[in-house]
């Protein structure tokens, strides 16, 4: 009778997570759609939540596995385990997402590629939020496509240690560990995830043998701390730090080489060694809840024996802001500035300085809830930005609602982008975006409709190697169906399509974008102790070309993979859990010349204390 409760318990929190009929939802809520802790049932934005216990349950190796459940997300990637990841949202890449690990910028403003997914691997994370659609009205450059909010598990009352190992296929060798420890007066917590891979070649010819190149390896450290004074019952002192430390071996790229020489090249690493560190004050009064931060970023990649050379920068951002409630319980005013200075350190040697002040209202009144934010941006290399977001939500009832979104948002080029060798600082422009978005729920069943238009696009032209900004407008529009609800006693289906166009007013189609993808999910929890997944996706066409120089006329979509998953509850501290990738051994390209992983097996243990 126990098992029973709990495996529905878990059911349940599962479907929680887009089910919005279901009275789980109250207990889930989100701080990155207002910069306000909000249930997620009284945001208007368009927002995802992946919970612990699906990372749990699921056994992702990486953040961009655990992204690419989600209706209007698609992830290719370089090769395998830590080669360059890119994850689409709604037709943008990942330069024009923000990413963030406890409200603490990830993305990495040295290169091009923007955050870089391929070295976030799952490790002790309590949730991961995905706020779709324009949001630099709150959160300023590079929110383009949305937001992605990483928050990392906190400590509970007493003393408490996890334990996970798993071995499988590629050498492939994953260790975890946290503990904590709370009291009313403080709390501790350190984890730490290591992980190797001997991995396979990044480089394969269309429809070749992997086996016929040289692997390339993976290693990857990340250390994760979170301390919590409470100076008294209003303030409290809050103190975090992230280390990733990673080492990728790759194949040797372009210049000349033919396939097999790039591929059979040993030797060529890319090192990076990042950290991530705030210190937040909160204090609690009878009129508002303030905090005031401060945020620090620091970005170093080196590749020794490659073509890029070593890139070092920091980022340090200080900010306050106060949220005032005001008619009742779920309306307030948020008023807050924050500013940043961003310095890239090497050949490229120069400082960003932004300034902003920001201003979100929420009010609800009745079913309806009515959100607006506005921001204005103060940079010195660039224009000053004011950008705004607005939505509205109504609920119908318990199980239907409604909700539309409309925003406007900006992305600032790099310093590599804006640098050139021979020409120095180029006159290359932030791009601008509009969106928005509709969406219709009922019960699980989610529909959106989405909107974007980007002018000033920032791409490559390979002819004159350089960035420049696109005179066509940009076009990314499309619909996302989600259904996610148990089907019958003990089964949960999770299933969602998503229709994506991204085009240039010439009608010329973006690289790289799954025209048509379906992603499928079954969880059986009938069998005690035991709980069955079969995952997968289908992915429909891409082409491969760069903007207006050649065309190679590459189409790597059109496949469908499959997964499985089978846990094992042991007893209260123990759980193991056989996972299965590409059951079916697809032989297929994401990216034509890269390769992508075999039939792999993994095995894992789990142990709480």
């Amino acid at each position: 009778m126990q098992k029973k409760i709990s495996t529905s318990l878990v059911a349940s929190l599962l479907i929680a997570t887009n089910l919005y009929s279901n009275e789980n939802l109250e207990t889930i809520t989100v701080t990155s759609a207002t910069k306000s802790t909000q249930s997620i049932k009284d945001v208007t934005s368009n927002v995802e939540v992946i919970t612990k216990d699906e990372i749990e349950e699921r056994h992702f190796t990486t953040v961009s596995e655990a992204l690419n459940t989600l209706a209007g997300i698609n992830v290719i990637s370089n090769g395998g385990l830590g080669k360059s990841t890119s994850v689409f949202t709604r037709g943008f890449d990942s330069q024009r997402i923000l990413v963030l690990i406890d409200g603490i910028r990830y993305n990495d403003f040295t290169g091009i590629s923007g955050a870089r997914f391929e070295h976030l691997m799952i490790t002790d994370i309590e949730q991961i939020e995905v706020i779709k659609g324009a949001q630099s009205g709150i959160w300023g450059a590079d929110a383009n496509a949305g937001v992605i909010n990483i928050i990392t598990s906190s400590s509970k009352e007493g003393t408490h240690a996890n334990v996970a190992v798993e071995f499988g296929s590629y050498n492939t060798k994953t260790l975890n560990a946290s503990i904590s420890h709370k009291t009313k007066k403080f709390d501790v917590k350190l984890g730490v995830s290591k992980i190797s891979s001997d991995g396979f070649t990044s480089q394969v010819p269309q429809g070749g043998d992997i086996d016929a190149f040289e692997d390339d390896g993976y290693k990857n450290t990340t250390i994760n701390g979170k301390a919590g004074f409470n100076i008294n019952d209003n303030n409290r002192l809050e103190l975090s730090h992230n280390t990733l430390n990673a080492k990728s071996e790759y194949d040797k790229g372009a210049f000349g080489s033919t396939i097999a020489e790039k591929a059979n090249a040993k030797g060529y690493e890319l090192e990076t060694k990042n950290s991530y560190s705030s210190v937040n004050f909160l204090n609690k009064n009878e009129y508002s809840n303030i905090k005031a931060y401060s945020n620090y970023t620091r970005v170093n990649r080196d590749d020794p024996k490659g073509f890029t050379k070593k890139f070092d920068g920091t980022l340090r951002e200080y900010g306050l802001n106060t949220t005032i409630p005001y008619l009742n319980e779920k309306s307030f005013l948020l008023l807050g500035a924050d500013y940043k200075v961003t310095n890239h350190k090497n050949n490229v040697k120069k400082e960003l300085r932004n300034k902003a002040t920001f201003i979100t209202n929420s009010t609800t009144f009745g079913k309806t809830i009515f959100t607006q934010s506005l921001r204005y941006d103060k940079f010195d290399l660039f224009d000053n930005k004011t950008t705004g977001k607005i939505g509205l939500r109504h609920n119908f009832s318990d199980d239907l609602y409604s909700s539309i979104n409309y925003g406007t948002s900006y992305n600032v080029p790099t310093f590599y982008k804006l640098y050139d060798a021979n020409a120095g600082y180029s006159d290359l422009q932030p791009e601008s975006t509009k969106g928005t978005d509709v969406t219709l729920g009922y019960k699980g069943l989610t529909l959106t409709y989405f909107y974007n238009t980007v002018t000033n696009m920032i791409e490559y032209n390979s002819s004159t190697y350089k960035y420049y900004n696109m005179d066509d407008k940009v076009t990314l529009q499309g619909v996302e169906v989600g259904y996610k609800n148990e089907i019958m006693n003990d089964l949960i289906a999770n299933i969602n399509y998503t229709f994506t166009s991204a085009k240039e007013d010439n009608d010329k189609r973006l690289q790289r974008r799954a025209k048509d993808s379906v992603k499928f999910g079954f969880d059986y929890y009938g069998i005690y102790k035991f709980h069955f997944n079969v995952n997968g996706e289908y992915v429909g066409d891409r082409v491969q070309y760069d903007f207006g120089t050649y065309d190679v006329s590459a189409n790597t979509g059109n496949y469908t993979l499959w997964n499985a998953v089978v846990n094992y509850e042991i007893n209260k501290t123990f759980n193991t859990y056989v996972k299965l990738d590409n059951v079916l051994n697809k032989k297929y390209q994401a990216i034509d010349t890269y390769g992508t992983a075999e039939r792999s097996a993994y095995i894992g243990l789990k142990a709480k204390f």
